[in-house]
Formats: C-alpha cells, sequence, structure tokens
C-alpha cells in the first residue's frame, strides 16, 4: 500500500472516531439530573436488606437494584438473586399501600412493580427512582419475556410513572442526539417517576452460547420501535455494561446501535485506577453508573463505613464524574438520601 493511501485511510478512520465520539455539549442546568451524583443500593429486593421493597423505597435511595431471570426452567419474571427456578423478594404485589407490608413476599417482577405503583400512590411527588435490572440470563423472546413483554408489563403496572426513552427522546432522531442537544431534565421535573436502566446479567455474560445479551437486544428494540414512530411504547434505558477507556459504544458493531446508549454501567474502582476519563460522559451528559463504591481505594466497609466515611467516597466519586454511585449500604438512611453536583 502507498504512503499516500495509509495517510487516507488514517484520516477516515480518525473522523470515524471524531463522528462516534460526538461533541461535547453544553453545561446542563444545575440541578438537572444528569448534573448530579446520588446513591443506590444493590440488589434493594432482598429481604435482609429491607424486610419489603417499601423500605427499600422509603430509605431515600435513589436508584434500588432487582435482578430477574426468564428461563424455561420457571415461570414469569422471577426475581431471585441465584435461584433461576423462582422467586426469593421482598416484593408482596401490594394494590394498595395498607398492603405493602401484609401481604406474602417472593412475588416476581410483576410483583414488584405493583408495589413501586402502590407506595407511588401513597407518595405523589417523591423523589425520582432509578430501577437497574439485571437481567440474570437475559431475555427470553420465544418464550414470551422478550423486550416488547417487559415494557408491556412495565406500563401495565406503573402507567405513566415511567419515565421513558419515548419522553428522553422527544423531537430528537435517538437517544444521543437528545441527551447532547438538551441533557436530561431537572430534578424536580422527574419528580414523581421511575427510571428503568437494564443490563445483561452474570449468567448471560459467562455463557458463551448466548450471543444477543439484554443490551444489545433492547437498543435494536429501541430502533425499531423508533422506526416504526412507536418509542413511546419503551420503558427502559439499556446501558452498556462494564468500565471501559473511549468510548465502550465501539464494542457494538452495529453501528445504528450506539446512539441508543446514553447510560453506562460499572465498576467504580476501574473507572477510577485505570485512566478512564469519566468526565467524557459527563460532557456529553450521558449518565454514569458506578457500582462497589466501597472498592475504589482506600477500601472501606461496604455494608456499614462510618457515615462519614461514605459521605466522602459519595463526593470522591461526584468529583470523578458519576451520576449514581452504589454498594450495599442499606443501614446509612442518611447517606442514601444525598444528591451532590456532579464533577464538583
Amino acid at each position: 500500500m502507498s504512503r499516500t493511501r495509509c495517510a487516507g485511510t488514517a484520516a477516515v478512520a480518525a473522523a470515524v472516531v471524531v463522528a462516534l465520539a460526538g461533541p461535547a455539549g453544553a453545561a446542563q442546568p444545575a440541578g438537572s439530573y444528569g448534573a448530579t451524583t446520588s446513591v443506590g443500593v444493590h440488589n434493594a429486593y432482598e429481604k435482609d436488606k429491607y424486610p419489603y421493597l417499601a423500605d427499600a423505597l422509603d430509605s431515600g435511595a435513589s436508584l434500588i437494584e432487582l435482578d430477574v431471570w426468564t428461563n424455561a426452567l420457571g415461570k414469569s419474571w422471577r426475581v431471585s438473586h441465584s435461584n433461576p427456578f423462582g422467586n426469593n423478594s421482598n416484593c408482596v404485589n401490594a394494590a394498595t399501600a395498607g398492603e405493602l407490608r401484609t401481604k406474602k413476599r417472593d412475588q416476581d417482577l410483576g410483583g414488584c412493580l405493583a408495589d413501586m405503583k402502590a407506595w407511588h400512590d401513597a407518595n405523589p411527588g417523591h423523589r425520582p427512582v432509578t430501577v437497574k435490572v439485571e437481567m440474570k440470563d437475559g431475555f427470553n423472546d420465544k418464550g414470551g419475556r422478550g423486550p416488547a413483554a417487559f415494557d408491556a408489563l412495565v406500563r401495565s403496572r406503573l402507567g405513566d410513572a415511567v419515565y421513558g426513552p419515548g419522553d428522553l427522546a422527544a423531537g430528537h432522531r435517538d437517544l444521543d442526539e437528545a441527551v447532547q442537544a438538551n441533557g436530561w431534565p431537572t430534578r424536580s421535573a422527574l419528580n414523581g417517576k421511575f427510571l428503568f436502566e437494564l443490563i445483561p446479567g452474570t449468567v448471560e455474560e459467562g455463557n458463551p452460547l448466548d450471543k444477543l445479551w439484554t443490551d444489545r437486544e433492547y437498543a435494536t428494540h429501541l430502533k425499531n420501535l423508533a422506526a416504526q414512530g412507536k418509542l413511546n411504547q419503551a420503558t427502559a434505558f439499556p446501558a452498556v455494561h462494564g468500565a471501559a477507556a473511549g468510548d465502550p459504544r465501539t464494542r457494538y458493531t452495529e453501528t445504528a446501535l450506539r446512539p441508543w446508549f446514553v447510560v453506562f454501567d460499572g465498576d467504580a474502582a476501574t473507572y477510577l485506577k485505570n485512566g478512564i476519563d469519566t468526565a467524557w460522559y459527563d460532557q456529553r451528559h450521558y449518565l454514569l453508573i458506578m457500582t462497589d463504591a466501597h472498592k475504589v481505594a482506600p477500601v472501606i466497609d461496604g455494608t456499614r463505613p462510618t457515615e462519614t466515611e461514605a459521605l466522602a467516597r459519595v463526593n470522591q466519586l461526584a468529583a470523578a464524574h458519576g451520576s449514581i454511585v452504589t454498594a450495599d449500604w442499606y443501614p446509612l438512611p442518611k447517606v442514601l438520601r444525598t444528591v451532590v453536583p456532579r464533577g464538583k
């Protein structure tokens, strides 16, 4: 190959990288959802953390996490950490606020969503709550538990209490264009809303036979809905899972999927220790979920650090441009209610 042709190829490659990364957007207004850092609880459906899901919702946490199984080994959308056959959760399928702590636990995802609705009705104007759903073994579209069925279930239980991709993308081609143009709404504008984040699950990611993970499958779903003018049916934001340098969306060979990712989720310590430019996410108004906050050096207790230690860690990760930081700090409601400026 000639030297001239090599130079031309390099220039084209550089242009593609620049186009993919996109320009940094204007600074978001103070108080916008994307300009703040808040705190979430890992696996908030577990009974040893909260006797009932309503307790997790009452805690003040900005994010609660659910683990969901969809395989044919059991019925429905099971909520459990390690049981793929049935439910092991603090959800009760409440119809009213009075039932949030009186009915039988170990309900499925529909029951957890029902609890959210009962709690929502009893707490109008509540803080925005991100619901992180780890699809432990991925979607099961052939079994009736695919992306469209997920949307239908969430909408049937929560209705307009969901802030979804259609709300964010309104008037824009895709989510990337929308957040870079306008950022996220203010936190006050999102009061009374649930935002759903989807990540691939540990079983799915460890399965060499699974070639269609949750992130790519749901992003494809969003792209197709948008093409049909039906994006308002969508209920969740797929996340790029795993801390990585540069623009992690380059892992998706179908470039048309990349603009549907504006949420990124990975290990806090990896983001901080590997020289990853986390300001890149903030400048483009992307949400950055930082997990296992306690493992950042110096390591602190993952469940019961002192409030001073936990608050210092929240501020450290806020300065590192995290949007939501998570750990198992359920005994620390003051920390869970914390909201600070991002990037400060």
